[in-house]
């Protein structure tokens, strides 16, 4: 690792990509699956820029598709080190997409992957920190922060061995479901 701390802008990427007729679903709008592959992709690159390692994807924390993207727009995504942990990092991507014709562009897609930095080996190893230079940066580390800790407080409440069924029945009732539970 050649430096302790990084800037955010120093592994940022952005990527575009003109939409074609085989990027479609059934429905004539370009596939999701397609679109998450693309975010994989530069969710990787981000990741290794900023890490100056191989990184592997651990999580999609979240993809929020908001608008459908047509063949023939020009997709551009921007992706950037939104936290850093020890060896793991948030990567935020922002999706828009332009019709060339107009210029007329739209968001349609953000997400949040969790990406693992590892040596040649398979380990995972320490990435750099993060300088963190403006309050929209701040707020989105802060956000990370606090997205890692819920998923770690998640992964320990509902363990096998932690989980009570006890301390959910009664929110239970407000969803479409019957219980029948073997006593």
């Amino acid at each position: 690792m050649s430096e302790e701390f990084k800037p955010i802008a120093a592994s940022e990427v952005t990527f575009s990509q003109l939409m074609l007729p085989s990027n479609t679903n059934f429905n004539g709008k370009i596939h999701g699956g397609y679109m998450l592959s693309l975010m994989d992709q530069i969710a990787f690159a981000c990741a290794s820029k900023h890490s100056e390692n191989y990184c592997v994807t651990a999580s999609v924390d979240t993809v929020d598709f908001k608008i459908p993207i047509e063949v023939g727009e020009l997709v551009v995504m921007k992706a950037s080190v939104n936290y850093v942990g020890n060896t793991s990092m948030i990567i935020g991507i922002r999706v828009e997409a332009e019709n060339v014709r107009t210029g007329v562009k739209k968001h349609c897609n953000s997400s949040y992957f969790t990406m693992v930095a590892k040596d040649d080996n398979g380990k995972s190893v320490k990435v750099p920190g993060l300088i963190i230079d403006s309050e929209t940066a701040l707020r989105r580390f802060v956000k990370g922060a606090a997205s890692m800790k819920l998923k770690q407080q998640r992964k320990i409440e509902f363990t096998a061995s932690e989980f009570r069924k006890e301390d959910y029945l009664d929110e239970l009732s407000e969803y479409r479901i019957q219980l029948k539970l073997n006593k």
